[in-house]
């Protein structure tokens, strides 16, 4: 019953995260909200975001009311896990916390690495199927920038772009060490 519980907390908590970070991204690539995508994840987010700009600035461009509610859903998550599964008596207090904010932040890093691989399989599904997709140019503007360098060493090849596919094995290769 408890992994039940567990499973769906974590579905829904996920969910909210990677569209927090998905306004995070978007916002940090510049990327328009005047589309499809723009605007479920801005209706989605903003119950959580807009009371939080009020009082936490944006930094160097980056949005931190939108990147803040993620990281603490998922130190949340960690928090709740742990108590759950009896984890909670067996540790000193301080290490207790050190361990779920940086259990935190690694949750939040994965879920970044998860929503680049999504993008970019998006993007690639896309090109083949319906390159002109309303969707389209904001998942492009996103993934652009992991692309780029990568399309600047290993060029097309007879007009079939590589550099999607060599992205997600360097993601998956992130993955492994988080």
């Amino acid at each position: 019953m408890i992994e039940a519980g567990l499973f769906l907390l974590n579905a829904l908590v996920g969910f909210l995260c990677i569209a927090l970070l998905l306004r995070f991204y978007m916002q940090a690539f510049r990327v328009s909200f005047a589309n499809q995508l723009g605007a479920f994840v801005v209706q989605l987010t903003n119950g959580l975001v807009k009371p939080l700009r009020k009082v936490l600035p944006g930094l160097f461009g980056l949005d931190l009311a939108s990147l803040l509610p993620a990281w603490l859903l998922q130190v949340f998550l960690v928090f709740v896990a742990l108590a759950l599964r009896g984890g909670l008596e067996m540790l000193p207090t301080e290490r207790l916390l050190g361990i779920v904010l940086w259990q935190g932040t690694l949750g939040i890093l994965r879920l970044s690495i998860y929503l680049l691989i999504g993008a970019l399989l998006l993007q690639a599904v896309l090109s083949w199927v319906n390159p002109y997709s309303p969707i389209g140019q904001p998942v492009a503007q996103l993934t652009r920038p992991f692309l780029a360098p990568i399309r600047r060493f290993v060029p097309p090849i007879a007009n079939i772009d590589l550099s999607p596919l060599i992205a997600i094995l360097l993601a998956q290769v992130v993955l492994i060490f988080l």
